[in-house]
This record gives C-alpha cells, structure tokens and sequence, in this order.
C-alpha cells in the first residue's frame, strides 16, 4: 500500500490543485478496494463518503480536471526503469469492447462480439477502447522467461455517427473522411506514434528499441507504413497472405521503366508449413507458466505486397501445440500460427517470446472488467467516458507497479483449502485478486483488527455445538471474489 501511495504521488503535475489531487487519490484507492459494483456512488460509499456531498468527484471526471497525458507518464517511466540496461522495450497493443445499455451514452454502438459462437455473428451495444501495456519481465535480462503487461496507455475509440440518407453530400464526405480517421487501426498507428515520442522524452527511453506486438487487427498497411523509427512490428498475418521474394540485381534494375522492388511470388505461409522441404527448428520459449519447446519454421528476408510495401519482413511459422484434455484423452493440437517481423535481426527466439508475452493484455481486459469494474460508472458524456475509464485503469497499473517493487516483500494471504496445491509452481506470481486481498487487509487491519495476516481465527475446542452459520468478517471482506 505504501508503494501504490508513492507510485500515485508521482502524478501531481495531472491535477492542477492539490484538493483534486487528494480526491482523486481517495477514490483511487476506493476503486481497488471496492467491494460492490464499481460506480462512482459505490466508490464514495467504500471510501465512507456517502452522506457528504457527491458533486465534487462527478465534477472531477466531468469536467476533465486530470490531464490524461501526464496521468500515463508515471507507470510509463516507472516500467522502462525496471528494465535491464539495453533491453527493448515492448509493447502490447489490442482494442476491447465495455457492454452497455444506455443508448444516450456518448461513444456507443453496436459491435461485433468477440465471444460469440463461430458460426454466427453477434452484436452487442457497447463502448470500444485501445489500449497499450508494456512487458514487464519477472527476470531482468532472461531471454525465455514470464512478463506481466502494466498498461500505459487507454484512449476511446468510437465510430462517428452515420448520417441519414437525406443529408447533404458534404455531411456524407466528413463522415467518410471521419471514418476512416476513427478507424482502429489508423488509431493504433497514431498510439503507436505517441507511444515512441513520450519514450524519446525519457532519459532512459531515448536509446530503447520498441518492440510492438499486435494481432492481425493491426498487421496491416496502415500501421506498417507508419512505423516511426527505432520501432518493429511483431504481428499475426493470414495463413493465405501473398508474399514476394527481393527482386535479384538483374530484375531489380531491368534498363527501362521503374526500379522493380518485388520478385518471383513465393508460396503462402500456410504452403510453406506443409513443405517438408524447409526443417522445422526448435526454440524454447516461456508460456503458460513454464518453459516450453516451439517447433517452428523462419523465413527472411521477404515482401508482402499488400502488407508492408517495399519493407523486407521475416516470416515465423510456429507448428500447432499438442495438449490433452485429461490425463488418459487424445492429442488435440491447436492452430498454427504465422508471425512476421519487420526487423531481420532479431532470432527466431526473441520474436516467438515477444509475442507469447501478447497474452498478457488479454489477462488485463479480464482483470479490468471482472475486478475493477471498468465500464461500471454510470456516466454519459464524452469527456467523463473517457477519464472515468482510464482512471480505473491507471490505478490498476500503479497496483501491478506497487507489486512488482514489493518483490514479494509480502506474501499474499493464505489460499483457501480448495485452491492450494501440494507442490506449488516455481514460476507462480501472485495474481490481481491476491494483490487486491493484499491491498484491502493493509488498507483496513486497524479496523479489522486483522493484525496477524497468518490466520484470522485462533482454533478454540468447546464442548458446545458450534453455530451452524458463522459470519467472519475478515474471511469475508479479504477473500471477497468481486
């Protein structure tokens, strides 16, 4: 707790007045020790503020009395401190949608939904956020080893309003001009862009290397010819992608007309991992807890037309993984995948681990919707959408910033019966529902009286036939799942 306190005192300079800054601070801590729904009344009733007057942290989102920009640059620095001398920074990048039901909500629309069946499309009314979160490796300097994503960055990402059928050419023009400027991935191509001017800000940012890692969302034209220097992209491309080989020197320069920059069309990614004419290689690499071997096949240097242009890209194919469902099943094997990286220095190795380190900003987005909350507050206009969102998300990066600089210095409360294991994992971290437990018995021991963290009841032997319904309300407070 101490940390997170030190870690928050660090944003001053986003508020312009120190009473705003200690509001936001009380309702900060509120939002991770929140217990019910995430709402800007039930923060105030978790902070004990509920017969005082509510107006004035309304007014703080409201009205946009925190400065966004500054608010990022302090998990932002405290993660590319912690990295090893030299080490690159990278990132992770990927959009999330918030459900909602108000249809005067300011940024809402029928999307997509990810999590629907594969054989129909659902739409869901909800809110579209990009966010970005950098790799955060528990071992400095470890080549395959486990990381977790601290977010940095979180902006609003709607679609304008299509206008009516009746309206004017130059309103359907400015909506077409809109749309596309409003589109994800130009919008990721822009963060993208922020992302490597605030790291040039830093002392210790200016030399870094900046390793994006996307899904195929991103991996397209927009963001690849809008890399800005010093920056690699790491995507996922379709198995059926058109790829070119370097023209030779005799095809490159052919004595008439413009210089050729793609040569002889070469097989697909999905035809290249069915040759058995390329070896696959094995890499060993950090996922799902421990270390695992990789069967892959890389190819460099190439050219994808519709992708990156004139920019030599290099080719990942990873074999499908096997796994089993129980002990005594079948093998089953997952899909396969296919990675291109705009930088040909970079192994096989680093750029399989990098992108393994991807799954993290989906670990994120659950940890926001299901722990913090995020969407909950009942607000509708822009600017509160905007910083109410991203507030809940700041202080859930200076929670994963204060737990990393414990250094375990505090174990996490003791597991429950059903949860522990008998030979714990070597790799095991502690989770955002333990560091939560961790912030609330710190932030309410004097209260709970909860001073040995050990145990919370003394074993007592009576003769008595013991209550059948007996209410601990330290078990239930720190060991609350919402």
């Amino acid at each position: 707790m101490k940390q997170w306190h030190e870690l928050f005192d660090q944003a001053r300079s986003a508020f312009s007045q120190q009473r705003t800054f200690e509001r936001a601070r009380l309702l900060g801590a509120s939002n991770l020790a929140c217990l019910g729904r995430h709402t800007l009344s039930g923060l105030l009733c978790a902070a004990g503020q509920q017969f005082a007057d509510w107006s004035s942290s309304y007014r703080l989102f409201e009205r946009e009395r925190l400065d966004l920009d500054q608010l990022w640059q302090v998990p932002l620095r405290s993660v590319v401190e912690s990295l090893a001398p030299g080490a690159p920074v990278v990132a992770l990048m990927d959009d999330t949608l918030v459900r909602k039901r108000g249809r005067h909500i300011l940024g809402t629309s029928w999307r997509r939904d990810p999590l629907g069946p594969h054989f129909t499309t659902n739409f869901i009314w909800a809110s579209r956020f990009l966010q970005l979160s950098l790799a955060m490796p528990a071992l400095a300097g470890a080549q395959s080893c486990g990381a977790r994503a601290v977010p940095v960055d979180l902006v609003h990402a709607p679609s304008p309003r299509k206008p009516s059928r009746r309206a004017a050419p130059e309103q359907w023009t400015n909506w077409r001009a809109a749309s596309a400027a409003s589109a994800v991935s130009a919008l990721g191509a822009r963060r993208i862009d922020a992302l490597r001017q605030s790291l040039d800000q830093l002392s210790q940012g200016r030399e870094r290397a900046l390793w994006m890692c996307t899904d195929a969302t991103f991996t397209n034209r927009t963001v690849l010819k809008r890399l800005p220097p010093r920056t690699t992209l790491i995507g996922r491309i379709r198995k059926d992608a058109r790829l070119y080989a370097l023209p030779r020197p005799q095809e490159q320069h052919p004595g008439r007309g413009r210089c050729r920059y793609y040569g002889q069309p070469l097989p697909t990614p999905e035809q290249y991992r069915q040759q058995d004419a390329i070896p696959w290689q094995t890499v060993e690499a950090f996922a799902a807890g421990q270390v695992y071997r990789f069967d892959i096949k890389y190819l460099a240097p190439l050219r994808w037309k519709n992708g990156s242009g004139k920019m030599p890209i290099a080719l990942l194919i990873v074999r499908p993984v096997a796994y089993r469902l129980r002990q005594t099943s079948r093998l089953n094997y997952r899909k396969p995948a296919y990675l291109i990286c705009t930088d040909l220095t970079l192994s096989p190795q680093q750029i399989l681990q990098a992108y393994l380190w991807r799954w993290e900003i989906e670990v994120n987005f659950r940890d926001e919707k299901t722990l913090l909350g995020v969407g909950q507050p009942q607000v509708r206009t822009d600017a509160a959408v905007r910083t109410t969102t991203a507030f809940s998300v700041f202080t859930y990066a200076l929670l994963l910033l204060a737990l990393h600089r414990c250094r375990f210095a505090h174990r996490p409360l003791p597991p429950p019966r059903w949860q522990r294991a008998s030979q714990p994992s070597p790799n095991g971290r502690v989770s955002t529902q333990q560091a939560l437990a961790l912030f609330r018995s710190q932030l309410w021991a004097n209260s709970l009286r909860a001073h040995n963290k050990s145990g919370f009841a003394a074993a007592t032997r009576s003769t008595e036939k013991p209550l059948q319904n007996f209410n601990s309300l330290q078990s239930a407070v720190l060991y609350a799942t919402g």
